[in-house]
């Protein structure tokens, strides 16, 4: 009898186990933010690469009674991030993972450009991220915690590509700029020599 328990007991344990057990293991994905009075106010995307986290702004949320003009450009962002696109813009970087946690990071606030230390920690069934903030001393500063939302939350065509102020970042795919057309040289030429009124210059090579 007490073998059969003992038995009963280890099976249940080990399908407790199984059904806490989550594909999430890091926090690449989309995340929801929403502030104090719950209201959902951002999707970020986080995104890896040796083992080094950031995340981009994909989403933002406007509350109706909100009547603060909304900010396309970050205008106080300081560096190459000045003048850049809010949307699709990198605003948490350099969050290296030890397990479930991510520490040395720095996070960018677009409304005046400040930037922050920042630290995360995931949730051992990977759906929940603690998120905080803090210049200086850890002690002072905000923690936020994010959910998890499904990895189609977005379409992969829909997501904002992250545009600076002198071109498009290097994460995001782009068009080529096409080239400028030269403008025609003028010259001390005779009139008759001058392409005719109704005819176009060959300013560009074929």
């Amino acid at each position: 009898m007490k073998l059969r328990s003992a038995l009963v007991f280890a099976i249940l344990a080990a399908t407790t186990s199984l059904g806490r057990a989550d594909p999430h293991t890091t926090a690449s994905g989309f995340w929801e933010v929403k502030d104090d009075d719950g209201f959902t106010s951002a999707w970020f995307l986080f995104t890896e690469k040796n083992n080094v986290f950031s995340a981009r702004l994909v989403k933002g949320f406007k509350k109706p009674d909100d009547k603060t003009p909304i900010k396309f450009i970050c205008d106080a962002c300081p560096g190459d991030k000045k003048g850049a696109h809010i949307m699709g813009l990198t605003l948490f970087w350099g969050m290296k993972r030890d397990g479930l946690h991510y520490t040395g990071g720095s996070v960018l606030d677009p409304r005046d450009g400040s930037v922050y230390h920042a630290k995360m920690d995931l949730s051992e069934d990977g759906q929940d991220l603690s998120v905080r903030g803090y210049l200086g001393i850890e002690m002072l500063g905000k923690t936020q915690i994010w959910h998890r939302l499904p990895d189609d939350a977005i379409k992969k065509e829909d997501i904002p590509k992250e545009i600076l102020a002198n071109g498009v970042a290097s994460d995001s795919v782009a068009e080529k700029p096409k080239p400028k057309k030269p403008k025609p040289v003028k010259t001390d030429a005779p009139a008759a020599d001058a392409p005719a009124p109704d005819a176009a210059p060959e300013t560009a090579p074929k």
